[in-house]
């Protein structure tokens, strides 16, 4: 079996690239056995507060950012941070570095307590200027610039889905020896699949054109193997893992409460819509390409279409006929 160490290395990634991952990879074991006996340590339940964005933090929110920050901050290649439970940019204590990582410690907290699968999203870019402490200008960018991302699931067994650019690889994690060993290569997700994932209880706040995919999804129609399966979990780590193997669309839209969408574009969507697009899939935001926006805030949200491409071309057909963009 090839380590996930010995795959970078055959796999040519420049050396500050590899110490990233590594300094990404090596919190995630720890936060993996955490999770396996969850029941038995303290960090399950409330932690008595709220993050920027004025959700609830679980004690495993707080326990896992602790953790990722404390490692990346010892790594000589990475000048910020940008977290979904932190208001600001952390800087490291080497701002002039050229490296940003962004990263979602766990995504899908509310699920510990009920023993569902949750994971770690992580994204890494390089900084726009060349030299002198890095900016926040510097960490706004396009999802197309960058240079890896990937999650770690933990369910029945923990396993880290990547990419640098040049396909989608999995690799599961062997905790007796603390390792993590590749177990797919290339992976590609289908053309077109039967599961649609979307949280079918906020139907009556969807935009009209979403509420018509819905309806095209349930029909009754053996050419095209319809009706579909709805399948949701509540954790997009856990429905987009499914979703890649197997073909199918999640779809996370605006709403009335929400009219931005509710995803965050940098720690959630561009990685998600990066390893898609490298598996053969598609990821919009129901008629643009989500790689394509620059967000202008670190915690700006965006609606999010993605899976197989036969799929988000489906909807965006009901988007653009039913939801015109204003």
């Amino acid at each position: 079996m090839k380590t996930l160490n010995r795959f970078l290395i055959e796999s040519s990634i420049q050396m500050p690239l590899y110490n990233i991952i590594q300094y990404i990879i090596q919190p995630s074991k720890d936060l993996s056995r955490k999770i396996n006996i969850a029941g038995l340590e303290d960090i399950l339940g409330e932690a008595d507060a709220t993050n920027v964005q004025g959700e609830e933090q679980k004690k495993l929110d707080v326990y896992a950012n602790d953790a990722f920050v404390a490692s990346l901050s010892n790594c000589t290649h990475c000048a910020a941070m940008i977290s979904e439970e932190t208001e600001e940019m952390i800087s490291t204590p080497f701002p002039n570095a050229e490296y940003i990582v962004a990263f979602d410690p766990v995504d899908g907290s509310s699920n510990i307590d009920v023993n569902v699968s949750i994971g770690t999203i992580f994204s890494v870019y390089k900084r726009k200027s060349t030299d002198g402490p890095v900016t926040l200008d510097d960490c706004l960018q396009a999802g197309s610039n960058q240079l890896a991302a990937g999650y770690i699931i933990y369910g029945s067994s923990t396993i880290l889905v990547m990419t640098t650019g040049t396909g989608v690889h999995s690799f599961t994690l062997e905790p007796h020896i603390d390792k993590f060993y590749l177990s797919e290569t290339d992976i590609k997700t289908p053309q077109t699949g039967k599961i649609y994932s979307i949280n079918e209880g906020n139907y009556i706040k969807f935009p009209e054109g979403v509420k018509k995919y819905i309806k095209y999804c349930q029909e009754n129609d053996k050419p095209s193997n319809r009706p579909y399966s709805s399948r949701y979990i509540g954790s997009m780590v856990a429905d987009f893992h499914r979703n890649l193997k197997k073909g199918g669309i999640f779809i996370y839209p605006s709403t009335e409460k929400d009219p931005s969408g509710k995803l965050r574009v940098l720690y959630e969507c561009n990685p998600m819509s990066f390893l898609v697009e490298q598996a053969g899939g598609k990821a919009t935001n129901g008629y643009d390409r989500i790689l394509d926006q620059t967000p202008s805030s670190l915690h700006e949200r965006t609606p999010i279409f993605m899976g197989s491409t036969d799929m988000v071309n489906k909807v965006g057909e009901y988007m653009q006929e039913f939801s015109p963009k204003k």
